[in-house]
């Protein structure tokens, strides 16, 4: 038995940002059930953040593309995806006047953390970070690094201050994962459960008998 997360208002739309550090496959999958549930996606994915996705995933974004080729990721749902360039400072969501349900850094590279830390808004995902700290609007960092020094836990220690939600990608285990997918699955899970958007991604604690355990 699996067990539904939160299901929020499904009319505005999440931000996607994907940055260069390893974790690939947990932005892949998070696109794919973001569209999936009909959500509207504004993408941005920085230079490094591509190389990493062809690197870990076989899937090559353009960052020279002006809007967003779907044969690129294959069928990712009824939903919608908006491209940006990680460069352009004249998107929507650069603005705090843009509606959206909340923004996620999945993988956030340590650089990523640091900026958003500090405030230095360099490029169009840390200024849509920077948005939706200032708004008060849900801002999730999903970094992969480990391990850590004290410079990069002081940085997760201010963007939390700050009000954002810090979500290293550390999969559980009592959900009884046979597989990596598995695994990716309980990080996304847990996103989508912090943006209020239903899934059934994973066997929830509470939710009939743990993996292998009795009935009764």
């Amino acid at each position: 038995m699996t067990g539904s997360g939160p299901d929020g208002d499904a009319g505005r739309p999440i931000v996607l940002a994907m940055t260069g550090a390893s974790g690939a496959p947990y932005a892949l999958r998070l696109l794919r059930v973001l569209c999936g549930s009909g959500r509207t996606v504004h993408l941005a994915i920085s230079p490094s953040g591509a190389h990493v996705m062809r690197e870990e995933t076989g899937v090559a974004p353009s960052q020279s593309a002006s809007r967003f080729d779907p044969a690129v990721f294959g069928d990712l749902g009824p939903g919608r995806v908006v491209f940006h360039h990680h460069a352009d400072f004249t998107a929507g969501i650069a603005s705090g006047s843009f509606p959206t349900g909340g923004m996620v850094v999945c993988p956030c590279s340590m650089s990523t953390l640091a900026s958003i830390a500090h405030g230095v808004t360099t490029n169009l995902i840390t200024r849509a970070a920077d948005v939706h700290l200032k708004e008060r609007r849900k801002l999730i960092l999903v970094p992969r690094e480990m391990p850590l020094n004290l410079i990069q836990i002081e940085n997760m220690a201010a963007v939390t201050r700050a009000g954002a939600v810090v979500m290293p990608a550390m999969p559980g285990w009592y959900h009884g994962p046979t597989s990596l997918d598995d695994l990716v699955d309980f990080v996304v899970a847990r996103i989508c459960d912090q943006l209020g958007v239903g899934n059934d991604l994973i066997r929830r604690w509470g939710y009939g008998p743990p993996p292998g355990g009795p009935e009764d």
